[in-house]
């Protein structure tokens, strides 16, 4: 995996003019340290593409940054993934929402959020040992040591799994954690306005029903519930 994030201080241009962001551009943020934090803290992603017949498509998909490059698999029977993977331009976005932003106003309501663009050109993962890392990266990223508990993936496994990676080269990120920007003659009614925060949380461990008696809780799932 590359790595094009080191640079002699912080980005503070786009990459290209194809990322650069052009609806209120005093949000942006071209520096890769924040595109890097945004997407280690996601877990879903949407993938574009266009398929032979033009028609575009978005598809959700788990992604996981490794260096330079955010990764992300599915089936190879799936259509979306194999037009991806061939080297067909794609997009991919991440969205973290953070709050909302109750404003006096309908129209000044918004939302607080952290987002990603990335546009280019899928690399497939091919080679068997890096497919297996990119598909562990993707793992330890949704479930931090649970790699290290369950059995090793077989070749079927592996033949029947398509992975591709998409260069960091052409990103940008858009965070607001602002307030409503209210006109003064809202700012002086007597209408409430503030923020809601918004947060992921995750919820107790749910055993399958055919769990097997006796099987206690990986460590890796107590983790990720907060036990």
């Amino acid at each position: 995996m590359t790595d094009s994030s080191e640079s002699e201080g912080p980005r503070t241009d786009a990459p290209s003019d194809r990322v650069r962001v052009r609806r209120i551009p005093e949000l942006a943020a071209y520096d890769r340290s924040v595109i890097d934090a945004i997407l280690d803290a996601a877990i879903v992603g949407h993938l574009g593409v266009v398929g032979d017949d033009g028609q575009p498509f978005v598809l959700p998909v788990t992604v996981a940054r490794v260096g330079g490059e955010v990764v992300v698999h599915g089936s190879v029977a799936g259509r979306l993934l194999r037009t991806g993977a061939g080297g067909a331009p794609v997009c991919l976005t991440v969205t973290l929402i953070d709050g909302v932003i109750v404003a006096r106003s309908l129209f000044e309501s918004s939302m607080r959020y952290r987002s990603v663009v990335v546009v280019g050109r899928a690399r497939e993962i091919d080679d068997p040992d890096q497919k297996l890392a990119a598909l562990i990266a993707l793992s330890e990223h949704l479930i931090p040591g649970r790699p290290g508990e369950v059995r090793d993936t077989t070749e079927v496994e592996l033949r029947q799994t398509k992975v591709f990676a998409l260069s960091l080269d052409e990103a940008s990120a858009k965070v607001n954690n602002g307030w409503s920007d209210d006109p003064a003659e809202d700012v002086a009614s007597s209408t409430w306005a503030g923020v809601v925060p918004l947060a992921a949380v995750a919820g107790q461990p749910e055993p399958a029903p055919d769990l097997r008696p006796g099987i206690e809780t990986p460590d890796s799932v107590r983790r990720l519930s907060g036990g």
